[in-house]
């Protein structure tokens, strides 16, 4: 895995300290082209993975480096599901059944609906996880995928429903029908750390919050340098500027003088930008 990743708040409007800039980005990036042209400027800057959700435009972005791939050659995303609006949204336009037909995969198109019938019917929640997964992974085709996350809207649902055995339900699809490495995207690493290892998910990536001022850190700092320290999991840290909180000189180092981190991710509008998160990262990166 890089140690950077690029990730894609910023293209939906989505910044946690400041509502008018979450605005100005959203209009920026209205056109799909725009997102596209700060994707290239990443990748020219050597940022090589793209840490995504599943929106509808994502795969559009998704189709332009598949059909571009000798250009892009190490180009690589990180889906992350389920993009939960995306499914609202389609209920409300196209009921339930169009929805089912916009979202199923192509092929196999009978086969994937009577698994979502059968798991309907018969409570089979493992056919309905893995049936979500393979319908938020169609977009994705053409491109490699080498690591599909669970996003914190569901990661944390479960964690608080104390339906662990979905996250090895989860692990276990993506690795053996992808063969992708999962991971766990999360709002309170310390409990989702304890969680998959009682699971007996060996070695799993957990992404999370992790700045120097705690900034939506669930269960404090010290729980979570406890768990970084004593729990087999691989960390990737969000959110590392706290939204403008912290400089970024000061974020980079502290995050990257922290033990288990696997990568960092982050997310930036402008060319200047990536360069400065990826030279600090050069600079403070101190892991073998």
């Amino acid at each position: 895995m890089d140690r950077l990743l690029f990730g894609d708040n910023q293209f939906f409007g989505v910044n946690h300290m400041s509502e008018e800039k979450a605005r100005q980005q959203q209009m920026r990036f209205q056109r799909t082209d725009a997102v596209i042209d700060v994707l290239v400027d990443a990748y020219e800057e050597g940022v090589r993975t793209f840490m995504c959700t599943t929106h509808d435009r994502i795969g559009e972005v998704a189709s332009y480096f598949a059909e571009r791939r000798e250009d892009f050659p190490e180009f690589t995303f990180f889906p992350g599901m389920p993009y939960a609006h995306k499914y609202a949204n389609a209920v409300t336009t196209d009921g339930m059944v169009g929805a089912l037909k916009q979202f199923l995969p192509d092929t196999g198109l009978i086969d994937a609906a009577m698994r979502g019938t059968s798991s309907l019917v018969g409570r089979d929640i493992e056919g309905m996880v893995t049936l979500l997964i393979d319908a938020e992974m169609k977009m994705f085709g053409g491109v490699p995928t080498p690591v599909i996350w669970l996003q914190n809207v569901v990661t944390d649902l479960l964690l608080g429903l104390g339906f662990d055995e979905a996250f090895r339900i989860f692990a276990d699809h993506v690795r053996n029908k992808y063969n992708a490495e999962p991971g766990f995207i999360t709002m309170n690493l310390p409990l989702l750390a304890q969680r998959l290892e009682k699971q007996g998910i060996s070695s799993p990536l957990i992404c999370a919050n992790i700045n120097k001022i705690g900034f939506r850190m669930s269960g404090g700092m010290d729980a979570y340098r406890t768990a970084l320290e004593s729990h087999d999991f691989r960390a990737v840290a969000m959110s590392v500027y706290a939204s403008g909180a912290i400089p970024a000189d000061e974020a980079i180092q502290w995050v990257c003088e922290q033990p288990n981190i696997e990568a960092i991710v982050f997310g930036a509008s402008s060319r200047r930008n990536i360069r400065s998160t990826r030279e600090l990262v050069d600079k403070y990166w101190v892991h073998d």
